[in-house]
């Protein structure tokens, strides 16, 4: 019997440990606790400070926080500026909410003010913050020297910075010579006249045509008549290194006239030379040796340089191109270019407007 009765009261200890424990759970898991802070104690007439209201309960609890908003007053001489939006977290997985309320509230008037409890009702139940209290200070005056005061400042003009107009200035030079260059291509169509004008080219006389023509000067100069033969034959040997230079491609003015001889050899015959050597000698003999030269001589030594320049001259230049007539080119691109000149003139007058446009836009925006 005895044995029987100690199981009975284990038992018993047992149930009663078993309900204990289940009543604090639930206790804990239906606890609501409210908390209430402030970013600053103590803040000048005007001045701003936050409060932080936090709530923390069971997610399954029903929740109403203080509603306040933007105009309400915590106490008579405290007003609220602002109310952040609740920010809520998740704790023990999901278990239970927390609940983070901000106010912003200020003051104009210097007090020490008791701010009272926040209140929550969780399922149907109240739930206070601890208190709070504010302290508001006025500005410090200069009570002494009252009659000091200063009045209202001028309108400060902003310094001029090149900084701000610079991008202005380059742009409206843009713009100018924008203006320039489309006023000349409106012109230039106007009088139905190319944009740039064409200019005709000489084509390009050739070696043995500038040796012609100036051995037919010497002929109607008669200068072979002359008396003074070192002049003579000087403006003869002239010609004649002048022509073979630009004939043959080396520099026959700076060479002797054997060197010239020599170097002619390597593109000539010994037959075609002999005449022109016979001239360079009687030349140095006139020019060097004051060697006399009859008029005859004069005469066949300016037929034998026109025989030499007739027999190794080129008539047509490879390198030469056909240049057209200055006329041609005129009427074809004046049909050719009359529908873009005015496509031209047309995107110019538009991107001219629209960089007007940016300048103006860009001024009001600094005056502004």
């Amino acid at each position: 019997m005895k044995m029987y009765c100690n199981k009975y009261c284990s038992f018993l200890r047992l149930c009663g440990c078993i309900a204990v424990c289940f009543w604090c759970v639930v206790a804990v898991r239906a606890q609501v606790t409210v908390d209430a802070k402030i970013d600053s104690l103590e803040l000048l007439v005007g001045e701003q400070t936050r409060i932080t209201l936090e709530v923390s309960a069971d997610a399954k609890a029903k929740l109403e926080m203080p509603q306040l908003k933007a105009g309400d007053t915590i106490t008579q001489g405290v007003e609220v500026v602002d109310v952040a939006k609740p920010d809520t977290q998740q704790l023990n997985e999901g278990a239970r909410l927390l609940i983070s309320q901000s106010y912003t509230v200020t003051s104009f008037d210097s007090a020490l003010y008791y701010l009272p409890p926040f209140v929550v009702k969780a399922d149907g139940k109240d739930y206070q913050s601890k208190n709070l209290a504010l302290r508001v200070l006025s500005v410090p005056v200069d009570t002494v020297h009252v009659d000091r005061f200063y009045g209202p400042k001028d309108i400060m003009e902003p310094p001029f910075s090149w900084s701000d107009w610079s991008v202005i200035f380059w742009l409206s030079v843009v713009l100018l010579l924008w203006v320039l260059m489309l006023s000349y291509i409106y012109i230039r169509f106007r009088d139905n006249k190319p944009i740039i004008k064409m200019i005709k080219l000489s084509p390009k006389v050739l070696p043995h045509t500038k040796a012609m023509q100036e051995f037919d000067q010497m002929k109607a100069e008669k200068a072979w008549a002359k008396e003074d033969s070192k002049e003579y034959y000087t403006r003869l040997t002239s010609i004649l290194r002048t022509y073979i230079e630009k004939r043959y491609g080396f520099n026959a003015m700076e060479m002797t006239s054997s060197e010239i001889i020599d170097r002619l050899l390597k593109e000539q015959t010994n037959e075609t030379l002999d005449e022109l050597r016979t001239l360079f000698q009687t030349a140095d003999l006139v020019k060097f040796a004051k060697h006399n030269t009859l008029i005859n001589e004069n005469d066949a030594n300016l037929v034998n340089a026109i025989e030499f320049i007739n027999q190794t001259k080129i008539e047509i230049d490879p390198k030469e191109k056909d240049i057209p007539d200055e006329a041609e080119i005129e009427q074809k691109r004046s049909k050719r270019t009359l529908v873009s000149m005015r496509m031209t003139l047309l995107v110019l007058t538009l991107a001219g407007v629209a960089l007007l446009g940016w300048i103006l836009w860009m001024v009001y925006g600094l005056i502004a």
